[in-house]
């Protein structure tokens, strides 16, 4: 898999006349080298449902007059660049007019994306309707009449479709379509048998060709669903939706995957479909630096005029941070995380028959959040990782224990790892107590709403007092463990006849029950603290975790005093026998609604790190500029000050 990949969206009406009419080879082949970039997928059938090419299993673009793709597959193979293939596999506007039957139903009966046939958009095909056969024989077309260097298929997932051709599938084996749980099942047999046709007839001709089907989120905790591919592509354009919270914690989890990926992000100012809209060159630096950082390659999405004329300003834009990325491909390659700690994540235990759920979610950004402010090493994990291989295992809010995976949590603990869990984490699924020995027993739901937490230990930057807790809270009393600090209720619950200034009734300040305690398991904190800080980011919940981590994690294998906003990874090269040790620095600024931008690369100076590593030294260094750098041999490994982070710096320790 290339480093440096651009995704070329070509969603082009029939409206428009004169298309491609511009497209130049070497006008093509130049920008191409002016962006840096050595992968490009181009397309052969967009959202409206046109090919740009000559078809018997489609129609060609009625406003385009060649071929469009084979053209642009033979200037960028020219140049050694590749070209994976596009096909808009959920999308096809112009057959959607025609089978309007095909299409996926909601209960109402009203169409996905767009709800109805007024209203400009596109609706969602269902691939338990014969238009399956017809995109089948689309693939085909592509990959045995044209040299394409991957299959990417668009708009596809498990979905939950009410079409008549549901229904009756449905009927026909004994279910009832307004059962849920049936619905789903039967959507995620409907996917499963549209991958493995996809992989057959494609397969079939080029047995190695690439095949990745994009839903925009790879879910954790569905390896099966990530295994029908045959590489991973993280959809995750920071300003179009995505947020810059989404990648780290998407690219944690697919690294445990063992599956080649990519990190995609977009040029674009907003997101896909944007003419003319621009990210700051310093964006795409940040964003492509960020990926390689966590062990993916890069995709920056663009999106092509109709004319066929590559835009200079676009190209000029990602070469900026291409150049980088190029100069830095040598200590990226075949790399491993290194983590001392896991996050067990919420979306995982969802699992089959469930609907998925939010890109991120609230819990698990959250905390996120506060393992990559708090320089933790970490990662996104799902009940089927190795739990020997961390130190510590988080469990955020809502991890509540099946039998199977509470036994395996014991035997981690039994040999010395050490679980966090917060909130109802640690619960039995299916009744009210606790599945594990965290020295306490569950009570109950606390009845008041925001409630108190007075730490018994120092925070870092805050002086001792009751902090609000506005997450929901459990009762618990002590059995076996050490309280850590209490919780204190309100005079009462904000209502019509008892309510106090403007939001909520302060502290009574006096010992309701404990609120934190450690075991000899580990730390159990009774509040959803993830999900409040990714709704309220109290600076106090992310030092009471820190604090929990201390006492959890005494000998971290990395310690750095990189700022807050700073990212940073330990990666290792097996082959090279090093390790590469990524500090970033930007700070994402609101800019109108709901969206961050990078403009500003503030650099930091005098960033001091420490690393605990397996054996001796020979040598270390900064990359890609190749600088000797000086350091300490300590007991367990070695210090270093890198002068100067301007965005990205890595710093290679060769063994």
């Amino acid at each position: 898999m290339r480093f440096r990949q651009v995704h070329l969206d070509f969603h082009t009406s029939e409206a428009i006349p004169s298309i491609g009419a511009a497209f130049d080879k070497a006008q093509f082949q130049a920008m191409l080298q002016l962006g840096h970039v050595d992968s490009i997928t181009v397309f052969s059938k967009c959202h409206h449902g046109w090919a740009y090419h000559p078809s018997t299993a489609n129609e060609i673009h009625p406003e385009l007059s060649f071929d469009l793709l084979e053209a642009q597959i033979a200037a960028a193979h020219e140049i050694n660049v590749k070209t994976p293939v596009y096909i808009s596999a959920g999308l096809d506007e112009k057959l959607a007019r025609r089978h309007p039957q095909w299409l996926i139903r909601n209960k109402d009966d009203q169409t996905q994306w767009a709800k109805g046939f007024l209203t400009p958009g596109y609706h969602e095909f269902c691939f338990n309707t014969p238009y399956l056969d017809i995109l089948l024989n689309q693939v085909e077309e592509v990959v045995r009449g044209y040299d394409a260097d991957g299959i990417f298929l668009d708009i596809v997932g498990v979905r939950s479709c009410y079409c008549q051709y549901c229904v009756a599938d449905l009927r026909s084996q004994g279910q009832d379509p307004r059962d849920e749980y049936a619905v789903i099942a039967l959507g995620e047999k409907v996917y499963a048998n549209y991958t493995r046709k996809v992989a057959e007839r494609i397969h079939a001709i080029k047995p190695d060709l690439p095949i990745f089907h994009n839903g925009g989120h790879i879910r954790r905790g569905r390896r099966d669903l990530a295994q029908m591919n045959t590489h991973l592509e993280l959809e995750s354009l920071p300003t179009g939706g995505w947020g810059y919270d989404h990648f780290p914690l998407s690219a944690r989890y697919a690294q445990t995957l063992d599956m080649p990926f990519l990190g995609m992000t977009g040029k674009f100012h907003t997101s896909w479909g944007e003419f003319g809209g621009y990210k700051h060159p310093n964006g795409l630096r940040y964003e492509t630096a960020l990926s390689i950082a966590n062990g993916a390659r890069c995709s920056i999405g663009d999106q092509l005029s109709p004319s066929g004329h590559m835009d200079e300003a676009t190209y000029s834009l990602i070469g900026a941070a291409y150049a980088e990325v190029a100069q830095k491909e040598t200590w990226c390659v075949d790399t491993a995380n290194i983590a001392d700690v896991a996050l067990l994540s919420v979306e995982a235990i969802s699992g089959v028959g469930k609907a998925a759920a939010e890109r991120t979610g609230a819990s698990d950004t959250g905390a996120i959040r506060m393992l990559l402010e708090g320089k933790l090493l970490f990662d996104v994990i799902d009940t089927e990782a190795v739990f020997h291989n961390y130190k510590v295992i988080i469990l955020p809010d809502a991890i509540r224990l099946t039998d199977s995976l509470a036994e395996k949590l014991k035997q981690f603990i039994a040999t010395g790892g050490k679980i966090l869990a917060t909130g109802e984490s640690g619960l039995h699924a299916s009744k009210d107590s606790f599945a594990l020995e965290l020295g306490v027993e569950w009570k109950g739901e606390n009845p008041y709403l925001p409630d108190y937490f007075r730490p018994a230990f120092p925070l870092k930057s805050l002086a001792p007092a009751s902090f609000i807790m506005y997450s929901q809270g459990q009762q618990i009393e002590l059995t076996t463990g050490r309280e850590l600090g209490h919780r204190e209720d309100p005079y009462f619950n904000r209502d019509v006849f008892t309510f106090c200034s403007h939001q909520h009734a302060p502290t009574t300040g006096i010992r309701s029950s404990p609120g934190m305690v450690q075991s000899g398991s580990g730390i159990y904190i009774a509040w959803n603290v993830f999900a409040d800080y990714a709704s309220k980011g109290s600076l106090f919940l992310k030092e009471v975790v820190l604090h929990a981590l201390d006492q959890l994690l005494p000998d971290r294998t990395l310690r750095t005093n990189l700022p807050a906003q700073g990212v940073t990874t330990l990666q290792y090269q097996p082959q090279a026998d090093r390790y590469i040790h990524h500090l970033l620095y930007a700070i994402p600024v609101k800019r109108g609604k709901d969206i961050e931008v990078i403009e500003d690369l503030v650099p930091v100076a005098d960033i001091h790190s420490s690393v605990a590593l397996p054996k001796p030294v020979k040598r270390v260094y900064l990359a890609p500029q190749q600088t000797d750098l000086s350091y300490h041999e300590t007991a367990g490994g070695i210090e270093y000050t890198v002068p100067r982070v301007d965005c990205h710096q890595m710093v290679v320790i060769e063994m």
